[in-house]
């Protein structure tokens, strides 16, 4: 029994290693607060839009403002982050951000609320997140002494996210049900001042400045050169890229699911997004334990069949308790997918192009969902919403295919990177020992 217990101990303190670092604990407990009323937001916001419009088309319409201008902003973003101090940029948003949130309560809780206003709105918040998400990615490295707990790191923010999609939707639910979405807004807006003070309580050494010596678009087109020239980081962005463009527009299209397909309301969706979560939740925590990044690149493979698989059982699916165990299921293999791709970069990436690679992943992950959502609403307006999300499952098993073969290239890049840095030794006596060569 000691074994066992000191065994799930060991467990414990490998998934939760970047917390011993002051300032990532510091932004975990800031990011937590501000997640769930983020995400009660998403919610209520989608919920709102559905309750004016009834339209999967407005729905569509709604998630592309408030996504879209990611796929211009966040490159340029990434060429800031790279020159400026991170966390003063951060401060910056999360307040733009919550001034966003308070604004969209004051036209809810007045009853003045229109369907254009939130698609402004969405558009400020698009613009803001344009900025902060590029720049937070960035920032994770400067948060933690020892570059070894890295993966571990991003594998923490991804369960933070998860966590909060678990309890935020659930919340939002209620409180929708009992007091209408402007609720939502005004804790959102109240939230994000716990992220806020993170960042200002923080101890983050100045980075190493030097006076740019090209200008933005040089600086801009140097990281996009970089990401076509290496192959591992261009087949990544890649694949976020198709999952944001043909899967996760999905989550826009719940409402739908919950209200004319399920013949529930509010809480049937607050559930459904709760669903997701929570086997989101279960992947970081697999990948929080995970000791290597070593089998990443399988581990993505195979979770893109198992999503495209996943979405095409959603469709099909007219049972609720069966829709929340297969959704739980879509959001394990989606963040298996998201959080891989996103440590295996982080890990490769020359840190002096961090912040422009990271701008691209945030790009191809955001920036290509607006793109998906626009589709997915006219498609669904068309054919319906049940098929509309089978073609997409249809099409990322056919990606997640075409990346499995695609795995020889990407492991000839990245294994000498790996030697390298150390990590094939350390994980050649480990779980990962029969799929990696013998190290001298």
């Amino acid at each position: 029994m000691k074994s066992g217990n000191s065994d799930i101990s060991e467990r414990l303190r490998l998934a939760l290693r970047a917390l011993r670092h002051r300032n990532y604990r510091l932004f975990f407990v800031g990011q937590g607060i501000s997640l769930i009323g983020t995400w009660m937001q998403n919610v209520a916001t989608s919920w709102l839009v559905f309750r004016l419009t009834h339209s999967e088309m407005m729905l569509g319409l709604a998630a592309f403002a408030g996504q879209i201008p990611i796929a211009f902003l966040s490159p340029f973003a990434g060429v800031f982050g790279d020159r400026l101090d991170r966390r003063r940029m951060l401060i910056a948003v999360q307040v733009l951000a919550m001034t966003q949130a308070l604004a969209l309560a004051v036209f809810t809780i007045t009853g003045t609320v229109r369907v254009w206003h939130v698609i402004a709105l969405n558009l400020i918040l698009g613009m803001v997140n344009a900025f902060e998400m590029p720049t937070r990615q960035a920032f994770v490295i400067q948060m933690i002494d020892d570059r070894s707990d890295l993966g571990n790191a991003i594998a923490l923010n991804s369960s933070l996210f998860n966590a909060s999609r678990l309890v935020g939707p659930a919340i939002a639910g209620l409180l929708v049900a009992a007091a209408g979405e402007g609720v939502c807004f005004a804790v959102n807006s109240v939230s994000y001042g716990g992220a806020i003070a993170a960042f200002a309580f923080m101890r983050i050494p100045r980075r190493a400045s030097k006076r740019p010596r090209t200008g933005i678009f040089t600086e801009l087109g140097e990281g996009i050169a970089y990401v076509a020239r290496f192959t591992p980081i261009r087949d990544l962005i890649a694949i976020v890229g198709l999952t944001s463009l043909v899967a996760m527009a999905f989550p826009v299209l719940l409402p739908v699911f919950a209200g004319s397909i399920l013949q529930g309301g509010s809480l049937t969706y607050g559930f459904l997004v709760a669903s997701t979560g929570m086997g989101a939740l279960a992947a970081t925590l697999y990948l929080a334990m995970r000791e290597s990044v070593l089998g990443l690149e399988r581990v993505i493979a195979t979770a893109l069949v198992l999503f495209g698989a996943g979405l095409a059982a959603f469709s099909i699916s007219r049972s609720f308790m069966l829709s929340m165990v297969i959704l739980a299921i879509v959001g394990f293999v989606m963040i298996s997918v998201t959080a891989s791709c996103n440590t295996l970069i982080q890990t490769v990436v020359d840190e002096d192009k961090r912040g422009r690679v990271m701008s691209l992943y945030v790009m191809a992950f955001m920036g290509a969902a607006p793109l998906g959502s626009i589709l997915a609403g006219s498609v669904s307006s068309a054919i319906g919403t049940p098929h509309t999300v089978l073609i997409g499952g249809c099409i990322l098993m056919l990606g997640g295919v075409a990346f499995g073969r695609r795995l020889p290239a990407i492991r000839k890049v990245i294994r000498p990177i790996y030697k390298k840095m150390g990590i094939m030794p350390g994980a050649a006596a480990g779980v990962h020992a029969a799929d990696e060569p013998p190290v001298p």
